[in-house]
């Protein structure tokens, strides 16, 4: 099969959890180890970000956005990152 296009997908059928997790234990058994999960480690409470609305003056947010292209980050971690320097 040179492409994913000749694949008949349309015949394949979905794989049950059930089955899911006898592949993850069959792999375990042979191997010898834990498949670690996947997916992001959960935040601790004191690391959850809490969604707000807030208006910012027009510059405000201009300037936080060049900042941010100059980093290569998001203009929200820049807003973050300064009133966390006022408020420690």
């Amino acid at each position: 099969m040179k492409t994913s296009k000749s694949f008949p997908f349309s015949k394949a059928r979905r794989i049950s959890a059930e089955e899911v997790e006898m592949g993850r234990k069959a792999i375990e058994e042979r191997t010898g180890k834990k498949r670690p999960h996947r997916g992001r480690p959960a935040k601790s409470e004191n690391e959850k970000f809490v969604p707000i609305s807030i208006k910012l003056h027009p510059q405000v947010l201009a300037w936080a956005k060049r900042e941010a292209k100059k980093r290569g980050v998001g203009y929200q971690t820049i807003i973050n990152e300064t009133l966390l320097k006022k408020a420690v």
